[in-house]
């Protein structure tokens, strides 16, 4: 009994140890999912559209200021957050459902809908992070006026409705257009939308134009509905 002991034991150890060197030695793919699926948290949400109505009443209504000078690398985006993650994976991370990170915190798998046209996605590569308030028009707004950490700050801010993960040709559309120049193509989304821009705005204490202005006050009404 005792050698059949023994002999038991040996085995078990032996085959622990082939199946410790598999685990070390097998090459791993960089598509495999290394970490935990992310918790979705979707886009920070805006305030009531009460008090978006008193944001966008409390706007500086100007004309645009010149593009002279302007330079998306004045804005520095994509900076690291936690670890290996930076901004666009963190959004991506956040926005999608059932997403799973590599070591190097790419989304590798998941599920994701493009809150601006209802579009379903299974690959992060198809998604652009959206910048609410566009850097462009920002800029136009006021922040040709910001130091360069307060850009920073403005281009990757995930505690504010600033960022959103969407489809890109939705995002390409847009551009750097206000609201008056382009909406998103679901019209269920219009009160999210001008809620999320209207507080960016005032936040960071950005102008609006005449129409963009009116527009904004055309969508929010879409809230009452």
């Amino acid at each position: 009994m005792l050698t059949r002991f023994r002999w038991r034991r040996a085995a078990t150890a032996a085959a622990l140890c082939l199946s410790a060197l598999a685990a070390t030695t097998a090459p791993v793919s960089a598509e495999a999912p290394l970490s935990a699926p992310a918790v979705r948290q979707d886009l920070p949400e805006p305030p009531s559209t009460d008090v978006a109505r008193v944001e966008l009443a409390d706007l500086t209504v100007e004309p645009p200021h010149s593009m002279t000078g302007y330079s998306r690398a004045k804005f520095p985006h994509w900076v690291k957050q936690q670890g290996a993650c930076d901004t666009r994976e963190t959004t991506l991370a956040r926005d999608g459902r059932d997403v799973r990170l590599d070591d190097q915190c790419r989304a590798v798998s998941g599920t994701w809908v493009s809150a601006y046209d209802g579009k379903v996605f299974a690959s992060a590569g198809q998604l652009d992070i959206d910048h609410m308030v566009p850097l462009a028009n920002a800029w136009r707004s006021g922040a040709d006026t910001w130091s360069t950490d307060q850009r920073k700050r403005f281009a990757n801010d995930l505690t504010n409705p600033q960022l959103i993960a969407v489809s890109a040709a939705s995002n390409r559309s847009k551009g750097d257009q206000s609201p008056d120049q382009w909406r998103p193509p679901l019209t269920s989304y219009w009160c999210t939308y001008s809620r999320a821009w209207t507080h960016v705005k005032h936040l960071y204490k950005l102008s609006v134009t005449p129409r963009e202005q009116e527009t904004l006050v055309t969508m929010l009404d879409t809230c009452e509905h």
